[in-house]
């Protein structure tokens, strides 16, 4: 027990930088109502790019913004996959992914790359613990405040009405190419950001350091929402449902780490993992179509009449 305590503030700050991925996963996910899998490559670009360039000399938070907009690019070739090509989402996210893999290992130039915080003047790191949530804490309260801003204009209005109903808003004029390709950019970029920071906080960059990043997302998002629903009234509110996500993220990684410290085999996290997420997805469709009330029918005692025909 003392081990999970001394590795919550870690496991904190691990969810917090996932929970800021799952930000990203929820635009898409939720606001655009597309299942999005770049993410498990724009992760990545991300980390890459930040490393790079730090590395190269460059100022961290310059770079932050690059791996960023490296992120949006990410998503503007899937948003034209869908859009222009008329590929589905899903295959579209998938031939991204697939593009990014060797994109970022051109980039990075290797399979993995060390960013010292003893070396490189990083902004969060592992050795400052407590100094990297408060930095964290601020990134989200900066990024939720800014998500809430833009999703209150015209064009975050046009985005979330396009998730809603794209054909009545195409029918109200709005062009959900446009609002599409904003979203997933806007999605993709703030997933890089989450990797720009991871890189920084585990003091490295790996090729393969997002994959299965999209679970994590859904699981975090799944969490959140749920968490949201507790609250009533405001529950549905887009800032709140914005912070449950976030709180999922590190709910998440707190519930991994405490599984780790069970000593459960490591190499079936991910499995279990994906089917948590499976079984929180779903859960509503079963609750809503499996036939639970005519089971308990049939297995509960029949009741005994009493009395019966008699003769008079």
């Amino acid at each position: 027990m003392s081990t999970f305590i001394n590795s919550l503030p870690g496991a904190t700050a691990l969810g917090m930088i996932w929970g800021i991925m799952a930000i990203g996963v929820y635009l898409t996910y939720k606001i655009l109502d597309i299942a999005d899998l770049t993410v498990d490559g724009s992760i990545c670009t991300g980390a890459v790019v930040c490393t790079v360039l730090v590395i190269g000399g460059m100022n961290v938070w310059l770079a932050l913004i690059i791996a960023f907009l490296a992120g949006a690019l990410a998503g503007l070739v899937t948003a034209l996959f869908h859009t222009v090509m008329g590929i589905p989402p899903i295959l579209a996210g998938i031939l991204t992914q697939l593009m990014l893999w060797s994109i970022n290992l051109k980039i990075l130039g290797a399979a993995n790359v060390a960013l010292s915080a003893r070396t490189y003047g990083v902004i969060i790191t592992q050795l400052l613990v407590n100094k990297s949530l408060l930095i964290l804490v601020a990134f989200l309260v900066v990024l939720i405040a800014g998500l809430y801003w833009f999703f209150g204009t015209e064009i975050g209005s046009s985005i979330r009405a396009t998730g809603c109903n794209s054909r009545m808003s195409k029918a109200q004029g709005i062009n959900i190419n446009i609002t599409k390709i904003i979203g997933l950019m806007l999605s993709n970029g703030i997933v890089a950001l989450s990797g720009a920071l991871l890189c920084q906080y585990q003091g490295f960059a790996d090729i393969n350091m997002g994959r299965g990043a999209i679970v994590i997302g859904l699981a975090a998002c799944i969490i959140g929402i749920a968490l949201t629903n507790i609250i009533p009234k405001v529950g549905k509110n887009f800032a709140v449902r914005l912070v449950g996500v976030a709180i999922g993220g590190v709910v998440y990684y707190v519930v991994f780490q405490f599984v780790i410290c069970l000593g459960i085999d490591t190499d079936l996290l991910k499995m279990l993992s994906a089917l948590v997420v499976a079984l929180f997805l779903g859960f509503p469709y079963v609750k809503k179509n499996f036939p639970i009330k005519q089971i308990k029918k049939f297995f509960s005692p029949k009741k005994k009449v009493e009395g019966g025909n008699k003769d008079a």
